[in-house]
This record gives C-alpha cells, sequence and structure tokens, in this order.
C-alpha cells in the first residue's frame, strides 16, 4: 500500500512551500502540476522538489491535466491525497495517521473527511490562527482510496472535482469516513489550516485578504480572461466568493494554535 499526493496551483506563493512541505512527508511520492503561475509559485515548488525526494514537479497548461498524473493509481492499493496551495496541515499529525492508514484502518471508505480551521486571520509571530472550525463548517479533506475505485475519468475542471468514477463492490461517492465527527480539533489526527480567506500570492493586491479566491463551481470550470486577471490585480479587493463564505463560515468564530503547522 502506498500514499500518493497531488497538488494543482496557480499563483499561490504566500503559502504553497509550507503546503507542500508539510504533507510532502506523508506520501511516498508527490505530484506537483503548476498551472502558468506568473508569481514565485514554480520557484517555492522546484525549492522544495530539490531537498524532497518524493516531489515530482510539473508546469501545465490545462486544469484536468493534473488529474492524468494520479488516474494510473485507480484499481491499486494507493490512498491519493489531493492537497491545494491553501492548505497548511499538521505535519507530526500526518507522520502518525500515516501509520494507521497504511495498517488498513480507513480501508472500508472510499473517501476521508476530517478537521479543518477555516482561517480569517493569521498571526505567525503570535501562533493563532482564527477562523472557523469544520465541522460545522465544509471539510475541505481530498483523501481517496483508489483500490475501491476501477477507473476515474473525464476530470475537465480541476483534479478530484468531478469526473465519471467505476466504483468496486461496496463503494460509492458516499462511503466517507468523516473523521471530524469523532476527533476535536486538538485531537484529530488529520487536520488542516484551511488558509482561503487570506492573500495566497505577492500579485495578489494587500485588499486580498479576507476575500476567498472564486470556486471552480462559480468559474464554471472555464479559465478567466487575461484581461479579467489584470484588472482583478488593480483592484482594492478581487470580487469575493459567496460560495465559500457560505460553506465554510458557518459556526463560531475560535482561535487556535498554529505553532505545530509552521514548525
Amino acid at each position: 500500500m502506498q500514499i500518493v499526493g497531488v497538488m494543482l496551483v496557480h499563483n499561490e506563493d504566500e503559502f504553497v512551500e509550507q503546503a507542500l512541505r508539510n504533507a510532502s512527508g506523508f506520501c511516498d511520492r508527490f505530484h506537483v502540476a503548476d498551472h502558468m503561475s506568473t508569481d514565485g509559485t514554480w520557484d517555492a515548488i522546484q525549492r522544495v522538489a530539490a531537498e524532497t525526494r518524493q516531489v515530482q514537479p510539473v508546469r501545465v497548461r490545462g486544469t484536468g491535466d493534473s488529474h492524468a498524473l494520479v488516474e494510473g493509481y485507480a484499481g491499486t492499493d494507493t490512498w491519493v491525497f489531493g492537497v491545494d496551495g491553501d492548505e497548511v496541515y499538521d505535519p507530526a499529525g500526518l507522520a502518525a495517521f500515516r501509520e494507521q492508514l497504511l495498517g488498513g484502518a480507513y480501508h472500508a471508505f472510499f473517501s476521508l473527511k476530517s478537521n479543518v480551521l477555516n482561517v480569517t486571520e493569521l498571526d505567525r509571530e503570535r501562533g493563532s490562527a482564527s477562523g472557523f472550525l469544520s465541522p460545522p463548517s465544509r471539510s475541505i479533506t481530498k483523501l481517496f482510496n483508489f483500490a475501491a475505485i476501477d477507473s476515474w475519468t473525464e476530470a475537465h475542471r480541476q483534479y478530484m472535482h468531478d469526473g465519471e468514477i467505476a466504483f468496486r463492490p461496496g463503494y460509492d461517492r458516499e462511503t466517507i469516513g468523516l473523521l471530524g465527527d469523532r476527533f476535536s480539533w486538538e485531537d484529530s489526527p488529520l487536520r488542516c489550516l484551511h488558509v482561503c480567506f487570506l492573500r495566497r500570492s505577492s500579485l495578489d493586491p494587500p485588499g486580498a485578504s479576507g476575500h476567498a479566491r472564486l470556486s471552480p463551481i462559480e468559474l464554471g470550470g472555464k479559465r478567466r480572461s487575461r484581461l479579467t486577471s489584470v484588472v482583478d490585480r488593480f483592484r482594492s479587493a478581487p470580487p469575493p466568493s459567496r460560495w465559500k463564505d457560505e460553506k465554510y463560515r458557518l459556526g463560531e468564530l475560535v482561535t487556535k494554535d498554529t505553532t505545530p503547522f509552521f514548525p
């Protein structure tokens, strides 16, 4: 059994290096697809790849190209771990959870969902972050058991967001292990700082913090025009994602210790 990571990024240089460093040790192999970034994202990925044997970077021109990197693992004893450039996992928690996963503790599930803090404010010096927990907010964990499927094809928008899946008997899209219902934030072996409400690229305007990028659902899977991207760059703040506000700002605002996430 193995764990394979996959990451698709575009202009994520504020957090992508930390996100990749924290998650790469959890994986036996980590495919990173940079979708035409124009900030320091590719350089950050290259730094990690030079130090970490698992990381295998490639530049792509289409968002569906990254799914092809993991499509061939269908039907094998592989857990595929999808990580975005705004998802910073607890590396010590992942190290402990890796043993459980490879030991077969969650083989009965097709996917796992766990604890997330959707961050609205981050203080690196004090080691704290404020935001909304999942649950009750929506979890963004993308950890899939590829031994549960025969194939996963036709993913056009982004990896692991759509496509056609041929399941093996006993599995379907609803065969989900809800770790977030079993563990508190402090006790969870699989927890993540989701910094979607913070400034994610050095090219983003200063007012970008507090406004999540539009989701693939809101964009309809279509790449934004070059003119629209240039206009957004010079706005005081980008257009807000109403979908993410509705999904990731549920429950009460809390503040948590973040020192495990930035070793």
